[in-house]
């Protein structure tokens, strides 16, 4: 794609690949996800396929963690454990001012006074998720509790914004009348929606991390606000994004230093991420907007981790449930982290969703 097409890419994403079964994508293998949790929580790196204890815990990936499993069904008694473990961590996080910690080092202390941004929006999408999924009746009351503090969200960045938003979307879905959901939802997409509308075709001035998350969390909004304007701006964000980020067949994601209009493509290295939230994101459309077309995108994503992607490798393991941690031009990052593993199991989710008929609504 050159330049001009940043300025260029939009209209409705039109589908010319092969039909996508969804049967042929293996099933979520929590094997590796276990391996990497300990009574503590998850842990954050890995060396391989081996948790590297001595980088400790983050907020941001037991709550990731806390939404994937929570989504999961059937959910088999040892991952219910596994729910509970990632709950207690992100209750824990919580300081008095309602915000959360995000660093714990591997001996449980706290290694930081509060956290950043984006693990605060995370914790609050692990606890909206939590309280509408969670396996458990306890689980769904201690997260739902907890919600009721999410007035203390706030921030100017976007994601940190589409995060919460995510979380608060998915509170009114267990709770429609949760006031400080629905006023958080209102604000976080607002102020997503406002950057939208300032700076078109995409509110920022290059590509950098978890990009899709912002439409997905207008479209979300939109549909938990009934407001057809936010999802009209999440889904042409969404579609230009789609553009932009296709390459022949296949998706060809921002790489993990970013991109924007004249550097070369494709860049490396692209990150598990990208495509769990695209998948995510194309999902919801799908949901919001009943377009078929959405459910293919929604494939193709997750198929980049099975190899539908600029190099033909691929990044899940389906003999552990581990996802490597980034594709390289000529190789596959070793590593097994958490933030990639989870992309992987997110994805495959997707997948299995996207073999029915029809989408469940707001579920992604």
């Amino acid at each position: 794609m050159s330049p001009d097409d940043w300025a260029d890419a939009r209209g409705h994403p039109s589908y010319s690949g092969a039909e996508v079964d969804p049967t042929e994508l293996p099933s979520p293998d929590y094997t590796h996800l276990r391996r990497m949790t300990d009574q503590n929580g998850l842990w954050e790196h890995a060396l391989g396929i081996e948790p590297r204890v001595e980088h400790g815990f983050c907020t941001d990936d037991n709550a990731r963690a806390l939404l994937v499993v929570s989504r999961q069904r059937p959910l088999p008694p040892d991952l219910i454990e596994i729910a509970a473990i990632y709950l207690r961590f992100v209750l824990a996080a919580r300081i008095d001012s309602g915000q959360f910690h995000n660093r714990r080092n591997a001996g449980g202390a706290w290694a930081d006074e509060v956290g950043s941004d984006d693990s605060q929006g995370r914790a609050w999408w692990g606890l909206g998720t939590a309280a509408r999924f969670g396996p458990a009746a306890w689980m769904r009351q201690a997260a739902a509790d907890a919600f009721d503090t999410c007035a203390s969200f706030e921030s100017e960045h976007l994601r940190s914004n589409a995060y919460a938003a995510l979380g608060a979307a998915e509170m009114l879905l267990a709770n429609p009348n949760h006031e400080a959901a629905t006023d958080l939802l209102r604000r976080t997409s607002r102020l997503i929606a406002e950057a939208s509308r300032r700076r078109i075709p995409w509110p920022e001035v290059r590509l950098t991390y978890d990009n899709a998350r912002l439409p997905e969390a207008l479209i979300a909004a939109g549909t938990g606000l009934r407001d057809r304007q936010l999802v009209s701006t999440g889904t042409r964000l969404l579609e230009w994004l789609v553009k932009v980020e296709t390459n022949g067949d296949h998706f060809s994601f921002a790489p993990s230093g970013g991109w924007e209009p004249g550097q070369s493509r494709p860049g490396f290295d692209q990150q598990p991420l990208e495509a769990s939230a695209m998948a995510a994101a194309c999902y919801r459309a799908w949901s919001a907007s009943g377009h078929s077309v959405w459910r293919m995108r929604a494939l193709d994503a997750v198929r980049w981790f099975m190899g539908k992607n600029d190099t033909g490798m691929v990044l899940y393991d389906e003999k552990t449930g581990g996802t490597h941690d980034g594709l390289m031009e000529q190789s596959l990052n070793n590593n097994r982290g958490a933030e990639s593993t989870l992309a992987g199991i997110a994805a495959l989710q997707i997948g299995a969703k996207c073999s029915e008929e029809a989408p469940e609504a707001a579920i992604y």
